[in-house]
């Protein structure tokens, strides 16, 4: 099998051999190590394998050499095409008494009388002390009291209601509430499960491994034995449409596929180049009129005294094509808070505390009292001086 296949992780040009052992029969299938890989583009690409007689293989891709390899090579297949000469012998066994340990535990060694392995790894820290202000009465979590139950809410259904949880504001300023516990530290008595020291394994006698014998299925290869080509099968998994291909050639002179690569192939993926720069030029021309007509009336906000000293970074944007996206996107974002505000009207107004909302309300109502006055002053100021002064009644005062 020979062709490319680009899927998820996979990227290669594939090149399977399946080859026939002559003393078995049987057919192995041999994989290229180490496949170049696929263009990422969607032009048309062309791809050769050329199978030498001085069991060379050379791999390329739109007619450049990717890979060249040796059929007989060890390295260059998996599994090689030619066989291993000896193999385990698959009948042999370890021996029972074959001891594989490097190192033994101590036989002699015996643990200290005063190993303790019941000690905890970690014990309360008895120096440590309260610190003051520490809260022992206040939980760390309390109601919240703005919370209210829903108006839906069935406890037959739902069950009882309980409001929500915040952090008691009593214990930001506190050292800590709720019920205070010493610290823990490491325990200077604790040395875990004892274990007997490693010692050399006098019985040691090596990893064991099976006798080597001839391999039966071995030969000796000049060259592969290639079957002769009978037809050509097609395999393809895709997902996605637009795949085509065409001009499939076996030839036995690769300068016949040299000949051939150059009228079949080579034409029509100069077009598409060609047809590819084109489409780049546009969308590169369709950016730039864009990024015209947006920092034209960036320019125009950058007039304005307080931002006067933003079109330094407006000249390095209009030059980088990174700032300049960076910019456009910062148009849009703006453009669009500004949008939402006008038809939402801004913020929703945030909750007040209780006693803060009392407050307001008091200097409110002062602000409006005083507003009246000044405004009435201002009444009897504008009325006619002959006129005799209103008098203030006890309501009014």
């Amino acid at each position: 099998m020979f062709g490319p296949d680009k899927c998820g992780a996979t990227n290669k040009v594939h090149f399977i051999l399946k080859h026939k052992n002559p003393n078995s029969g049987e057919y192995i299938e041999h994989h290229l190590k180490y496949p170049p890989s696929v263009p990422s583009d969607k032009l048309t690409h062309v791809y050769t394998a050329i199978l030498k007689s001085d069991n060379e293989l050379r791999i390329l891709v739109d007619g450049e050499e990717k890979k060249k390899v040796n059929f007989l090579s060890n390295d260059d297949f998996e599994p090689p095409l030619v066989p291993p000469k000896t193999i385990p012998d698959p009948d042999d066994r370890k021996p029972e008494d074959w001891d594989e340990r490097a190192k033994i535990p101590d036989p002699v060694a015996k643990k200290p009388d005063d190993w303790n392995e019941d000690a905890p790894m970690e014990i309360e820290d008895e120096d440590a002390v309260k610190p003051e202000g520490w809260l022992d009465d206040e939980p760390e979590e309390i109601d919240d009291p703005e919370a209210t139950k829903p108006e839906d809410w069935d406890e037959e259904e739902d069950g009882e209601w309980e409001a929500p949880k915040i952090d008691n504001p009593k214990c930001e300023e506190a050292p800590g509430c709720g019920e205070w516990k010493r610290p823990m530290k490491r325990n200077p008595a604790y040395k875990g499960k004892w274990h007997a020291p490693l010692i050399e394994n006098p019985n040691y006698k090596g990893v064991w491994k099976p006798q080597l014998i001839g391999n039966p299925n071995y030969f000796e290869l000049d060259r592969p034995n290639f079957d002769p080509v009978a037809a050509i099968g097609i395999e393809i998994w895709t997902m996605q449409d637009g795949l085509l291909f065409d001009n499939i050639l076996i030839a036995s002179d690769e300068r016949v596929a040299e000949s051939y690569r150059g009228t079949a192939w080579k034409p029509k993926f100069d077009e598409e180049k060609e047809k590819q720069k084109v489409e780049e030029a546009a969308d590169s021309e369709g950016l730039k009129g864009v990024q015209k007509v947006v920092f034209y009336y960036l320019y125009k906000v950058a007039d304005l005294p307080f931002l006067g000293d933003h079109k330094e970074f407006l000249e390095k944007a209009k030059k980088q094509p990174n700032l300049t996206i960076g910019v456009l996107l910062s148009f849009v974002v703006v453009f669009f808070t500004i949008l939402l505000k006008l038809v939402f009207g801004g913020k929703k107004p945030t909750k007040v505390p209780a006693k803060t909302r009392t407050q307001t309300k008091k200097s409110d109502s002062v602000e409006t009292s005083n507003n009246q006055e000044s405004s009435k002053e201002k009444d009897e100021q504008n009325e006619d001086p002959a006129a005799p002064r209103r008098r203030n009644t006890r309501r009014e005062n």
